[in-house]
């Protein structure tokens, strides 16, 4: 039985908990924050960095797996779905929640090189030096918000982040280069396939399209695919938009016709129908379950 998305109100799950914070827009927890609800798929509007100190977590991030054992950095970016299955009991992190509102005030290009990489693979695995210069940073940033009586905090926390975002960033980048010479073609050819429909699967649901966009045909595309994840392009094109409608239906107010205007359909019964088959529900019921 799939599991549904529920809402995730992460401000209401982080009450109680210890935390160094300036408002909503920079929190640091310093304790483990695997609750129960993160057993089940959900979705946060923040961006939070993830310091693995101990222990090992496996999950789900838009779908693909990801399994992190310590010392190592996850990056998990708004509007990603995630999902817990596997958190070891000795688990240790160091967490940092910044708001939309502050990494947008990074102004950081998403050209660059390094934003590009952690969209596409959130998580990086740490050196022991590596994890030195990463608490290191944490650690600033907590004195930092310790200076209560400083006007310029948020200020400081900023250009700190900007700063540690380029340097260790382009490491990271280079590092994943040369990872990236050991791949087969085909494996290349499936990731691009996959970075094009994080991209468009709200527009575009047709594999003609995106095997035009990698100057294939359709049928070599599946082929390729389907041989190297084990599930067909179509497959992978159809979980990405009914996880999406999945979260929209369950954490937000939006209507079963403006998901449907939302996720391109050229209509709410074209959606419905669309729903039905591959869930067994339609999305009105599937809302309200």
């Amino acid at each position: 039985m799939k599991k549904s998305i529920l809402p995730f109100n992460w401000q209401e799950q982080l009450s109680g908990l210890e935390a160094d914070s300036i408002g909503n827009d920079f929190i640091l927890i310093d304790k483990p924050l695997i609750l129960p609800t993160f057993n089940y798929p959900f979705k946060v509007d923040v961006t939070t960095g993830i310091i693995c100190l101990k222990g090992t977590t496996s999950g789900r991030i838009n779908m693909e797996r990801i399994e992190t054992k310590s010392p190592g950095f996850i990056i998990i970016m708004p509007d990603q779905i995630l999902q817990y299955e596997y958190v070891s009991e000795d688990f240790s992190a160091l967490f940092i929640i910044m708001s939309s509102r502050f990494t947008e005030s990074l102004n950081i290009d998403e050209r660059f090189p390094a934003f590009m990489s952690i969209q596409k693979q959130p998580y990086i695995e740490l050196t022991n030096l590596e994890l030195e210069a990463i608490t290191d940073y944490y650690t600033m940033l907590k004195r930092t918000i310790a200076q209560k009586d400083n006007p310029y905090c948020l200020d400081i926390l900023r250009y700190l982040t900007k700063a540690f975002f380029y340097a260790f960033g382009y490491d990271i980048h280079i590092r994943r280069q040369k990872g990236e010479e050991k791949k087969s073609k085909h494996q290349v050819l499936v990731e691009k396939f996959l970075n094009l429909v994080q991209h468009h699967y709200k527009e575009e649901r047709s594999l003609k399209f995106y095997a035009g966009k990698l100057y294939l045909t359709p049928k070599h595309l599946s082929k390729v695919v389907k041989e190297n994840s084990g599930i067909t392009a179509s497959e992978w094109i159809d979980n990405y938009v009914i996880l999406e409608a999945k979260a929209l239906l369950k954490t937000t107010d939006m209507t079963v016709q403006q998901i449907s205007d939302r996720l391109n359909f050229p209509s709410q019964s074209f959606f419905g129908k669309y729903f039905k088959r591959l869930e067994g529900v339609s999305p009105s019921e599937y809302k309200k379950n």
